[in-house]
């Protein structure tokens, strides 16, 4: 997520249209879901690790 912001920032710097923001857009609307989803995965793992170890 760092590198892809940090390459569209160094596009943007150049001129705006050097950055293609369809693209940006979807990557953006990528990190919305991957957020949450890494949060579910996680609590869902830490719920299966508890209850075979309690």
């Amino acid at each position: 997520h760092v590198i892809t912001s940090a390459i569209m920032g160094v596009g943007a710097t150049k001129r705006v249209n050097a950055v293609r923001w369809g693209v940006a857009k979807n990557i953006i609307l990528g990190w919305f879901i991957t957020m949450p989803a890494a949060a579910i995965v996680a609590a869902a793992s830490y719920g299966i690790v508890s209850l075979a170890f309690l």
